[in-house]
């Protein structure tokens, strides 16, 4: 990968739906070679997906808690059961398994404190192999990237 290529990825992170004409003048290129670069930087895997930034308010997901878990054995059936039952909740936008403590750092987004409740009541409460949950309620984001 070389300057170019990093530019190329520095204006889709911005915007990935940019007109290849357009993002060709951005990176000094004419639009066939910067499409190709952009089709090898697919094909390599270095650029994974488009997706859309969606406003988590107007889409009914603007509660995100972060979540701290500990599970209550370090075995392979008690965290694979687990891994597989949190990440098919719609509520768990993001579920990452830890070095140390604690077990897993999830992100999980819902409508309001209500719908939070509900969802660690009635499903996270219940998941297989759980410990300890710690919430952590955002005060103010201050920098995110997609």
């Amino acid at each position: 990968m070389d300057e170019i290529d990093r530019a190329i990825l520095a204006v889709l992170r911005v915007d990935a739906r940019i007109a290849n004409v357009d993002l060709a003048d951005r990176v000094g290129l004419t639009p066939a070679p910067c499409l190709r670069r952009v089709r090898r930087l697919e094909d390599e895997g270095v650029i994974t997906g488009y997706r859309a930034a969606i406003d988590p308010a107007l889409d009914g997901r603007a509660f995100e808690v972060l979540v701290n878990v500990d599970l209550v054995s370090k075995h392979r059936d008690v965290f694979l059961a687990f891994e597989e039952q949190v990440a098919a909740f719609d509520e768990v936008i993001e579920l990452r398994r830890m070095f140390g403590l604690p077990d897993y750092f999830m992100r999980v987004a819902c409508r309001d404190l209500e719908a939070y409740e509900a969802f660690m009541t009635d499903r996270l409460g219940r998941a297989t192999g759980l410990a300890k949950i710690d919430s952590h309620l955002t005060m103010k984001t201050i920098k995110r990237e997609l």
